[in-house]
C-alpha cells in the first residue's frame, strides 16, 4: 500500500515508517522540516506538511491508501494542537480520498481497571495533565467527524530503550505499570493498516 505518515520524525512515527518499510509499503514521510530527517526516514518520500492545516494535509495525503499520525508539536497548547490537528486531518484526508487514518494515541485518556479514564484514577501523575486533556479533546474531533479511525495507545508508557521482540498484545485495560517499546508498538499500528479490526474506536496495546 501506499502509506502517508504524519509526524514521521518523532520516535513513534520513524518506527512506524520503518515497520512499513518491513511489510514493503510505499512511504511517505511527512515532517515540518525534511532537511533535518535525510538520514533517519531513509527509503521515504520526504516532503514538508502541517498537520493543523487541511490543505497541506490534503496535498501531501493525495494518492495514498491510508494515512498515520505520530504527530505533536509541544510549542502550542496541547488542546490547540490536537484539536487543530484532528480537525485538520478529518478534513483533508476526506478531501484526498483517504478514508482510514491510524492515530498514536495516549494511554492517559483511556480507561483504567476501574473503568474511568486513568488519568482519573487516584495516584495517577496529574502533572500533565492539560496535555492528557489536549489528547482527550483531539479525540473528542475525531468522533465528531466521519473519518474510519482507530485510536491505537500504550496500555501505560513507552520503553523507551526497548528493542523490538516482535510481538504485543491488546490490552483489556490501561495500565500505568505497562511498557511497551516503539518497535514493537509500531507492529500494532501496522496491522491496523494492514488488516483493520478497529473501527472508530480505541484501542491500548500493551508488552506480550
Amino acid at each position: 500500500m501506499n502509506i502517508v505518515v504524519f509526524g514521521a520524525g518523532g520516535r513513534a512515527g520513524r518506527q512506524a515508517v520503518a515497520e512499513a518499510h518491513r511489510r514493503g509499503h510505499q512511504v511517505t514521510a511527512v515532517v515540518r522540516d525534511p532537511a533535518r530527517h535525510s538520514g533517519d526516514l531513509a527509503g521515504a518520500r520526504l516532503v514538508a506538511g502541517d498537520v493543523t492545516d487541511a490543505l497541506s494535509i490534503e496535498r501531501a495525503a493525495a494518492g495514498h491508501d491510508v494515512a498515520v499520525s505520530a504527530a505533536v508539536d509541544l510549542s502550542m497548547p496541547a488542546r490547540s494542537f490536537f484539536t487543530a490537528s484532528s480537525r485538520a486531518l478529518s478534513t483533508g484526508l476526506a478531501k484526498a480520498d483517504v478514508g482510514r487514518l491510524v492515530v498514536v494515541g495516549l494511554a492517559s485518556i483511556l480507561p483504567g481497571k476501574s473503568g474511568v479514564a486513568l488519568m482519573d484514577e487516584p495516584g495517577y501523575p496529574d502533572e500533565y495533565r492539560s496535555f492528557y486533556l489536549g489528547h482527550a479533546a483531539g479525540l473528542d474531533e475525531l468522533r465528531a467527524g466521519d473519518l474510519d479511525w482507530a485510536y491505537v495507545a500504550p496500555a501505560g508508557d513507552f520503553d523507551h530503550e526497548g528493542t523490538r521482540t516482535g510481538r504485543y498484545r491488546i490490552a483489556d485495560h490501561g495500565d500505568p505499570a505497562s511498557r511497551i517499546s516503539y518497535a514493537d508498538f509500531a507492529i500494532a499500528l501496522l496491522d491496523e493498516v494492514d488488516a483493520p479490526r478497529h473501527h472508530r474506536a480505541t484501542v491500548s496495546v500493551r508488552e506480550a
